[in-house]
């Protein structure tokens, strides 16, 4: 995963922290909601780019091995 990909979802992740907290206080449960789903969304994120980093590097070691 790149950095601009890490910065991304860590950004998405905060904000989303940020508004459940603040619906949380103003007890807008739609704010909250908004603040989970965010947080989920860039935990998915997350996921998907380390699967996609893990098969680029299966995909490099295998054609290093084929190379030998």
């Amino acid at each position: 995963m790149g950095f601009k990909e890490k910065f991304e979802n860590a950004a998405e992740d905060a904000l989303g922290k940020a508004k459940e907290s603040t619906g949380k206080v103003t007890d807008n449960s739609q704010l909250e909601a908004e603040g989970k789903a965010d947080q989920a969304k860039a935990s998915i994120k997350d996921a998907v780019e380390g699967v996609k980093d893990k098969a680029s590097e299966l995909f490099n070691k295998a054609s290093e091995s084929e190379g030998k």
